[in-house]
């Protein structure tokens, strides 16, 4: 037997033998439901056949028949209504399970999330990429094919989206882009940081959706929440189906705050705060204006998250702030990686390593957050050392600053574009998709392994665009992208370790050493940060500007 669960009251498997039933009641299920037609098979034993062991075995025994590729919306409902009518858990099986397991994404569309529905009998090994449609529309099928069709669709208006989009409307101001986003505000999120240590305004981080969609581009103000790569269609909330001939991809990913028990509850109050939050920064400098004594914690969860420096970026900022108030002899700071290193590029990490010694902070490796009592002020750990066996630590704080796991967005992690981890599965130097050649990914949301950085997204986007480009003209790719990212690291207000990257922490600084050292503390990298860099993102980088990030030409053709 092939039991695959697909939830709690539910599992599914290919056809079954009379002589499995009593394992099937051994194993606890209590009712079977036979999705397969008699007679579909030669060697398939008819439902009365199994009817009779279920009976001898204390199973209720249904039957259900479906046509192999006609699941009807009415076979649909009629499952649903059945799986709550018998005893659970309940076993539904067919010719492979597939037709079962469509039977039951289709009557639970109506409510369950597509995204849950999608990842759950992903996980049971099936894939209902066939009726993804049919899901988003409650389980019913769909009456239209496509409701709007672009030249180009860009799912994502974040830094990404909106550089790609205005970088390809440089070059091809004819096309017809459509950008499909639900977001009424655009955030400066390199900005947050500086907010959390009272450098920043928030107000200074936001602006209007609205405001920022390059002109001519078509904003079509809408969650995604599927994609049909095979068709050359992105599905959105209400099933309404938009049509591509090219499509990029950018959405960013997930802050997955629910992921740690208690810390939901407790944001934004007794002492718990993320600069990765627009509403949180500014309790961040709160809560180190008013700290004389006591524990901060910053805590940094495991790869991959975006501005892998931000962390301890938060964690100098707020040493800066208590060593210039005179109480950081008063403060234990205490920095819980998940990982093994203070940062993953060697150059950068002497100069970072002089600021914890400045601080006194003490490194806490291999430590990741597992939960939280906000009422209580404990966090506890999980330690996971190289060759010893996981244990946990529970500690108290006065104040901790928490960085959420993150992961790609729930409708692409279940999706075709992606790989095995859930991320958009492209070629690291094209940002072309590795299986859909009408397909592209940048910033956040792709497997290219560099830095989730802005930075990165502004480099990638005048590669993703030429790119793009080429295609539309029958040309290979025409640019690379080397891995560049970039992570201004605040050690102290006024003064900035500049960390410029690619792939293999090889070093790429953007300008000669003798004008500005990257692996050191200096006052012209806070400069660029504070006061050069917010205009750049804003009247360059997202108007299609490609300041200092002309893309590498691979060919000439």
């Amino acid at each position: 037997m092939d039991l695959r669960q697909i939830d709690k009251t539910l599992s599914v498997s290919p056809q079954i033998e009379v002589a499995d039933l009593a394992a099937i009641k051994a194993a606890g299920f209590r009712a079977i439901i036979c999705n397969r037609p008699d007679g579909e098979g030669a060697d398939q034993p008819t439902f009365e056949e199994i009817e009779r062991a279920a009976t001898e075995a204390g199973l209720v025994a249904r039957y259900l028949p479906v046509t192999s590729g006609l699941v009807r919306d009415e076979d649909a409902a009629q499952f649903g209504d059945v799986l709550v009518e018998l005893p659970g858990p309940v076993l539904a099986y067919c010719r492979t399970g597939t037709r079962s397991a469509t039977l039951w994404s289709l009557s639970q569309a109506d409510k369950k999330s597509s995204s849950d529905i999608l990842a759950a009998t992903k996980a049971a090994g099936y894939d209902m990429a066939g009726v993804v449609r049919r899901i988003v529309n409650g389980g019913k099928t769909p009456t239209s094919e496509g409701d709007a069709k672009f030249d180009v669709v860009i799912v994502g208006a974040g830094a990404a989206g909106i550089a790609v989009a205005s970088s390809l409307r440089a070059r091809k101001p004819d096309l017809e882009i459509a950008l499909i986003d639900p977001a009424d505000i655009h955030y400066y999120q390199p900005g947050w940081t500086m907010v959390g240590g009272g450098i920043f305004d928030p107000e200074t981080t936001a602006k209007t959706m609205g405001s920022l969609i390059p002109h001519g581009v078509h904003w079509i103000k809408s969650a995604v929440a599927a994609f049909e790569p095979q068709n050359n269609a992105v599905i959105l909330d209400g099933c309404r189906v938009v049509k591509y001939t090219r499509l990029i991809v950018c959405p960013g990913l997930k802050l997955n705050w629910n992921a740690i028990p208690g810390l939901v509850e407790t944001l934004g109050r007794n002492g718990v705060t993320s600069n990765y939050r627009y509403d949180l920064a500014p309790y961040t400098y709160q809560l180190v204006k008013g700290m004389k004594s006591g524990r901060a914690i910053f805590t940094q969860p495991p790869m991959p998250i975006k501005c892998a420096g931000a962390p301890q970026k938060a964690m100098y900022l707020s040493g800066d702030n208590w060593l210039r108030a005179g109480v950081l002899p008063n403060i234990d700071i205490q920095f819980m990686n998940a990982g093994g290193v203070l940062f993953g590029v060697k150059d950068y990490v002497p100069a970072l390593e002089e600021y914890v010694k400045r601080y006194d902070a003490t490194l806490n490796f291999f430590h990741n957050l597992v939960s939280i009592d906000g009422d209580a002020k404990t966090a506890t750990f999980k330690v996971s050392k190289p060759d010893t066996e996981p244990t946990t630590v529970t500690t108290e704080f006065d104040m901790i600053h928490v960085v959420p796991p993150q992961c790609a967005p729930d409708f692409i992690r279940v999706s075709p574009l992606a790989d095995a981890g859930g991320w958009v599965d492209v070629d690291q130097s094209t940002l072309r998709h590795k299986s859909y050649d009408n397909v592209w990914s940048l910033g956040d949301v792709m497997n290219a392994p560099n830095a989730k950085t802005a930075a990165a997204a502004r480099m990638q986007a005048p590669v993703v665009a030429e790119n793009v480009s080429a295609d539309i003209d029958g040309k290979a790719p025409r640019a690379v992208y080397n891995g560049y990212g970039s992570c201004p690291l605040t050690v102290e207000r006024g003064k900035i370790v500049l960390a410029e990257f690619g792939y293999g922490g090889t070093l790429l600084p953007s300008f000669p050493k003798w004008l500005l050292d990257g692996t050191k503390p200096t006052r012209l990298a806070w400069l660029l940060k504070e006061q050069i860099l917010p205009p750049i993102y804003w009247k360059a980088m997202l108007r299609g500007k490609e300041w200092m990030a002309t893309p590498e030409k691979v060919s000439a053709n």
